[in-house]
């Protein structure tokens, strides 16, 4: 990945993510390990109080101490003697790009939040083994649960508080274009609001578009030349891929 790309990937997380990825770099560097793992990033996320990632734990009524004692036992275990700066593990891009992924199509949100990454890992089976090899506390939370009651179980979080603040801060549809007219209302004449219809279940479902799908996504989270252009002769299928897209 350039290193454009990850600034970019790296940008879509909120403030206290943002902040625990740093942090952890700092973990990295003082235990001399040679890459920035997941472990040493849940450890300093246990740092910062009323996280997502609190309101979780606290759910599924998980010790924090015992989880710190068994992510820094793992950490223990790492390679030493690095006297460089540490590098990012290829883990933990691939977490942020899975996280955005789910927290933008899922969740509608403008940033990555812990529990969008903790519910994203855990929604893989690959990752979800390594987080219960890491600890076997993990296993105690209900991915079912979680996702079903996301909004529920994360409620008061300083991330929520976060995102509700940009949620509320003042957006384009209360800009006015030239002639009086709202930038929502020429939205509303002239586009379609297929996520609306998604919602609303009026999207068929759409079938053998996987690949596409994730290529716009890919796209879109680049920092530059991040418009996807679907192009083609009638029929080939681009409104499926934008459906697609809209119902994920």
């Amino acid at each position: 990945m350039s290193v454009s790309n990850l600034k970019s990937l790296i940008g879509k997380l909120n403030t206290a993510c943002r902040k625990t990825l740093e942090s952890s770099a700092g973990l990295c560097l003082s235990h001399t390990h040679y890459d920035v793992e997941l472990e040493h990033f849940f450890l300093k996320l246990l740092d910062i109080q009323n996280t997502d990632f609190h309101k979780i734990l606290n759910y599924f009524e998980i010790n924090e101490s015992h989880l710190i004692r068994d992510l820094t036992d793992v950490i223990e275990k790492f390679k030493t003697g690095n006297a460089r700066t540490p590098a990012l593990s290829p883990r933990i891009p691939k977490m942020i790009k899975e996280a955005w992924l789910l927290a933008s199509v899922d969740f509608s949100a403008s940033t990555v939040r812990s529990g969008h990454i903790l519910l994203s890992l855990l929604s893989s089976q690959e990752s979800a083994r390594s987080l219960y090899s890491d600890s076997s506390l993990f296993e105690k939370i209900s991915v079912e649960t979680l996702e079903g009651s996301f909004l529920e179980l994360t409620s008061g979080s300083i991330e929520e508080q976060e995102e509700g603040a940009r949620a509320g801060s003042p957006s384009e549809d209360t800009a006015v274009l030239p002639g009086g007219q709202g930038v929502g209302q020429a939205l509303a004449q002239y586009t379609i609001n297929l996520t609306q219809k998604a919602q609303k279940g009026e999207i068929d479902p759409v079938l053998g578009r996987d690949f596409e799908i994730r290529q716009m996504v890919d796209i879109l989270i680049r920092r530059r030349q991040n418009n996807p252009i679907l192009t083609g002769e009638a029929g080939v299928g681009k409104t499926a891929v934008v459906e697609g897209f809209a119902l994920r």
